[in-house]
């Protein structure tokens, strides 16, 4: 059946209807006006009954008067003198070769956005099989190029990554060094917060792109078990979070899953002091609210939080030990998994991360 109407197999199979129904209706109107009437069949020359001379007046029917026979079936006159039944075994053939042609046509395109949509979320999927006609095969051995390409890009940079992080760290750990030898006690702290802020930087860049080349498949996963380990860590740490709400099992990524979580948590404990996670499970939807009562952001600046390295001055400062890296990560984790982040405020002041994952 016919899902919808946008798609490449439903406006092929539409068009197609369209254009046979068109030319049977002037095929009709054709052979009801211009083409040759049927010729009676035999033993049916004879002028009908209708058109007989009336019988000498009787006084009474006789018994094979009343009892005279219809015109056999046969030799009635087609509808409309069209040869119906020629034309409709016509139009269901028709009607068959449109719908097998249109399935034709649209199928490399569904498998090339299958392609597509499982290359989107691993990397490593298999590449596209190239058979079908000719345009088909070159739009398959294109994307698995494309694939093939995609893939050692996504390699070397992590390569480079690797070989910038061993660079950076060594002359780093040189400067930590130096920095410990000066007396004065101001110049001292500064230069050692510089260099932590430095390291900090380099850290959550590799995360941040370490968590961009990460491939994860989709499986099902107890959020709510995940969210109440993650809690408890946190009290056994001595912060004052609470959880609340249960969920069914729901199929996600549970490395981004986690590291969403994580940074939402970690942010609400790092600005205010305290967390509450509530659940909020749904036929189609989860929607898990990770609460605080902290300085909160603008509104103009909530959509802002997410790009690298953004720090808002009013609620993160250099003693927070933030570099303005977690919320993107957290969304883009939100994304992968086919959700969205977003940030609210939290009635009575504070900030709230709304992380909406679909029901796959």
């Amino acid at each position: 059946m016919i899902r919808s109407a946008d798609t490449l197999f439903a406006r092929l199979f539409g068009g197609a209807m369209l254009a046979i129904v068109l030319a049977h209706l002037l095929a009709f109107v054709w052979f009801h006006h211009y083409g040759p009437r049927m010729p009676p069949p035999p033993g049916c020359d004879r002028p009908m009954e209708s058109q007989m001379q009336p019988p000498p007046e009787r006084d009474a029917a006789t018994d094979d008067d009343l009892q005279r026979p219809p015109p056999p079936q046969g030799c009635r006159p087609p509808m409309l003198g069209i040869p119906l039944v020629p034309l409709l075994f016509q139009l269901i053939s028709l009607v068959l070769a449109a719908w097998f042609g249109a399935k034709a046509l649209s199928r490399p395109i569904r498998r090339l956005s299958e392609a597509a949509e499982r290359l989107s979320e691993n990397l490593d999927s298999p590449p596209l099989a190239a058979n079908g006609p000719r345009e088909a095969r070159q739009a398959a051995q294109a994307f698995n190029l494309m694939q093939e390409r995609i893939r050692e890009q996504v390699q070397q940079r992590g390569r480079m990554l690797a070989a910038v992080s061993h660079d950076l760290r060594t002359p780093l750990a040189r400067l930590k060094l130096r920095v410990e030898q000066i007396d004065e006690p101001r110049l001292h702290g500064q230069m050692s917060q510089d260099l932590n802020d430095m390291i900090g930087m380099l850290d959550a860049t590799l995360t941040y792109l370490n968590e961009q080349r990460t491939s994860e498949a989709l499986q099902y996963f107890d959020v709510q078990a995940l969210i109440e380990s993650l809690a408890e860590n946190a009290q056994d740490n001595g912060d004052d979070i609470q959880a609340s709400g249960t969920c069914r099992p729901l199929k996600s990524q549970p490395m981004a899953l986690r590291s969403c979580l994580n940074n939402l948590i970690d942010n609400a404990l790092r600005y205010a002091g305290h967390a509450r996670v509530e659940i909020e499970d749904a036929s189609d939807r989860l929607r898990v609210s990770v609460i605080d009562h902290g300085p909160g952001i603008p509104e103009d600046l909530r959509e802002v939080v997410f790009e690298p390295f953004y720090r808002v001055e009013s609620s993160r400062n250099r003693n927070s030990g933030g570099v303005g890296i977690g919320m993107t990560i957290a969304r883009e984790a939100a994304r992968r998994m086919g959700g969205d982040l977003r940030l609210e405020k939290t009635p009575g002041g504070g900030l709230t991360a709304v992380l909406d994952l679909p029901r796959i």
